[in-house]
């Protein structure tokens, strides 16, 4: 057992208790064939929470609970916080090879590499397991270890149910969804500080959609490297934040860099921060961060999971996401309440706001767990301009492919082709004419044959899809429905050119 150090037990919040009753109730109920997943926004005390169910399942059911995080921080504090309430633990990390006294233990906390390994050797590594409970469930690399404990029930927690692949919903392995409290009541009963948010707009143009569906890292560094962009970072931090206890994040590591250097140059006390760091140098930034009143805090990609610094006092965005689950996870960094903290900052830099709403509104996660891709849709087509702003980025394959032709496909804007033809007395229709063209000319170069024709087709989907939804974005009173239409005669059409030429060769 990992020693509790400073942890004291926690007394638990009514809705908290709540939440530990409702889930142990329903894990008793449903048997064994069922798993369940549960929604709380961060700050409202997953680990508290699912630390309490690991001690009443272990009273109650008089069976072992296995605990799956996705980084060693998180296995670490689970372990303190369940030390402090009496749960006699194990932290299974690369070191631990082997378990000599199973029944030592109640519980055990794995990352889920290390656990797999284990398990791929020896099966029985973790045995006698009832529950399985898993933080952070949105990650699909939990996925495999259910294979393990197939007997067991599965408990997923997260504050936003929505897989991190699409193509792997979180309804294939959950039966249910138990939504706890909204953010917005947290605020209200007190346990959240409530966000005032400031957005500043910003020219997304140059930004490309990666193959995970987010804003790659290359392009982001692009755009916010640039001196005007760095102009308007420290404008915003300047006239809402000055003095603030303040988290700036980045999509890319080169952009934070830049980042530290002209608030450095203001005299500004600021320090960057990302996963290249050593342990050592990490802790130290962070305690630099802690006991300095005014500090600022720039990273990347290391601070959405994990971290708790309830100081903080401004939360800035200085970044675009897709992501939904990033977003909250960014901004419920600054969300920590304190006897003199009830409220905090946010300052957007990447149309955020405006793409998922407000960070308090309220979210019908039940729909978000069930029709997930709906969902997500629905919720970045609200940016009537987002598609406009962003350039397809094509993968490595249609790279390699294409190579000579790529230039004639980015060069072909169906944006500015559809304004001409209306401009010049022709139907918008016919952009979408020119473009099937352009489309087949670069195929035509490219295939050897029919059947080649259809794969390089298939290839280039995803680029007819982009294309397609900005031509429905010019146009009024355009529905998923007519999309639905376009499309497909798109591909038939583009398909029977292709036969007429190239099935005879």
């Amino acid at each position: 057992m990992l020693d509790t150090g400073l942890y004291e037990a926690k007394t638990l919040y009514p809705f908290q208790k709540e939440s530990v009753d409702q889930i142990l109730k329903e894990i008793s109920s449903e048997g064994k064939d069922f798993n369940l997943l549960f929604q709380l926004p961060t700050g409202g005390g997953k680990t508290v929470i699912f630390s309490e169910i690991t001690k009443k399942y272990i009273a109650d059911f008089n069976e072992k609970v296995l605990i799956l995080t996705h980084r060693i921080e998180l296995s670490v504090q689970t372990s303190k916080q369940l030390s402090a309430i009496g749960v006699n633990n194990k932290v299974i990390n690369s070191e631990v090879k082997e378990i000599g006294d199973q029944n030592e233990f109640q519980c055990f906390i794995a990352m889920v590499e290390t656990l797999n390994n284990r398990l791929n050797d020896d099966e029985n590594f973790i045995k006698d397991v009832g529950l399985v409970i898993v933080d952070e469930a949105h990650y699909n690399s939990f996925r495999k270890i259910f294979q393990f404990y197939g007997n067991a029930n599965i408990l997923g927690v997260t504050a936003t149910p929505l897989s991190s692949n699409k193509a792997l919903p979180l309804n294939d392995n959950y039966n249910r969804l138990f939504v706890g409290e909204s953010i917005s009541s947290l605020i209200e009963g007190g346990y959240l500080a409530d966000a005032e948010s400031y957005t500043y707009d910003v020219n997304l143009h140059g930004l490309k959609i990666g193959s995970n569906g987010d804003f790659t890292v290359n392009s982001s560094d692009v755009v916010y490297g640039n001196y005007f962009m760095q102009e308007k970072l420290l404008f915003a931090y300047e006239e809402v934040a000055v003095g603030n206890k303040t988290l700036i994040f980045n999509s890319g590591i080169d952009t934070s860099i830049r980042v530290e250097e002209t608030f450095k140059k203001r005299g500004y006390p600021i320090r960057h921060l990302d996963s290249t760091f050593s342990d050592k140098d990490r802790k130290e930034v962070l305690r630099w961060f802690k006991v300095t009143p005014d500090a600022i805090l720039t990273s990347v990609g290391i601070l959405t999971t994990g971290f708790d610094e309830p100081t903080v006092e401004t939360i800035i965005l200085n970044r675009a996401t897709r992501s939904l689950t990033l977003y909250h996870q960014m901004i419920g960094r600054g969300s920590r309440r304190l006897p003199n903290k009830d409220r905090f900052k946010l300052i957007d830099l990447g149309n955020n706001v405006r793409r998922f709403g407000l960070w308090q509104d309220y979210l019908n996660w039940q729909d978000a767990f069930r029709f997930p891709d709906r969902f997500l849709e629905s919720r970045l087509s609200e940016a009537e301009d987002l598609e406009f702003e962003v350039e397809f980025e094509f993968n490595k394959k249609s790279k390699e492919v294409f190579e000579d032709h790529l230039g004639t496909l980015d060069a072909f804007n169906i944006k500015e082709v559809y304004y001409d033809c209306i401009d010049n007395g022709y139907k918008g229709k016919v952009a979408v004419d020119q473009s099937l063209e352009n489309h087949y000319e670069a195929i035509m170069n490219v295939a050897e044959d029919y059947f080649h024709g259809l794969e390089l087709m298939e290839m280039l989907s995803d680029h007819f899809e982009h294309r397609l939804k900005l031509y429905t974005k010019c146009i009024t009173k355009s529905t998923p429905n007519y999309y639905k239409y376009i499309y497909e005669t798109y591909i038939r059409q583009l398909r029977q050119k292709l036969r007429a030429n190239l099935e005879d060769e």
